[in-house]
């Protein structure tokens, strides 16, 4: 290289500067890459020191296109916060006043279940007096009915009593007047017969105080026909005869009644 010409050289110079940074890998113009490899070996020094400024330059181009790509992306990101920053507080203060309406909403639900639970309540509370009164007037109910089923009762059997009284009270009507009827024929023929005893044989027989009978005797004494001797008879509680009283006495009136 340092026997081949000025010009010669230089292109040498650059072809090797080019091949060793890759050029078409580099993401900057070929041509001005060449120029600067150009002048820095116009300036003076070999491959390595202008590789060395090459490198350098291409850093430092770098670093100001990454600060670029910084600078842009923290405006972007400082814009898109802002923008999400007034979104957020909007929603902060949308979700605020959501929430305070739906706590006042809230609040008047709760206030009106509130409501509607001592209601509830109340209406439990009615409903249990109206169940204690409707069971205490259907026990007395029950209790009535039982009373009107044992007066039924009471009243078929005293119907029943009633009939067979009139029953009873029938038969003892027919009998009492089939007795009366013996009773009067009876009556007849006692009284028929007492006329006979008393138009034939002057004995009268009369019903005095304490049940007893009285016997009244005429035609006894020759002289005085019409002089009455008597006695009385009735039953004792033994059922047995016995003379109470006689006039005239008679001694033997004892064997007389026992006979």
């Amino acid at each position: 290289a340092n026997g081949a010409p000025k010009g010669g050289r230089r292109k040498a110079h650059l072809f090797e500067i080019a091949k060793l940074m890759s050029l078409p890998e580099l993401r900057l113009s070929n041509s001005c890459w060449l120029e600067l490899a150009q002048v820095s070996v116009e300036k003076g020094g070999g491959v390595q020191t202008c590789w060395r400024r090459i490198l350098f330059k291409m850093v430092e181009d770098e670093l100001v296109l990454f600060d670029k790509s910084i600078n842009e992306f923290w405006n972007k990101f400082k814009s898109n916060v802002s923008d999400t920053s007034c979104q957020m507080a909007g929603l902060r203060d949308t979700y605020k006043d959501s929430m305070k309406a739906f706590a006042e909403k809230l609040s008047v639900k709760l206030k009106e279940e509130e409501q509607m639970v001592e209601m509830f309540l109340e209406y439990q509370n009615r409903i249990c007096r109206q169940n204690k009164l409707i069971q205490e007037k259907k026990d007395n109910l029950m209790k009535v009915i039982a009373e009107v089923k044992g007066k039924k009762q009471e009243l078929e059997a005293l119907t029943a009593n009633i009939q067979d009284l009139k029953e009873e009270y029938t038969r003892k009507k027919e009998t009492i007047s089939t007795a009366n009827k013996a009773n009067e024929e009876r009556l007849k023929r006692l009284q028929k017969s007492a006329d006979v005893y008393k138009d034939r044989l002057g004995l009268e027989i009369r019903k005095v105080y304490g049940d007893k009978l009285q016997f009244i005797f005429t035609n006894i004494d020759p002289k005085h026909p019409e002089s009455p001797f008597m006695f009385s008879l009735y039953l004792n509680e033994a059922r047995d005869y016995e003379v109470s009283d006689c006039s005239p006495h008679l001694e033997c009136l004892a064997e007389f009644q026992e006979n």
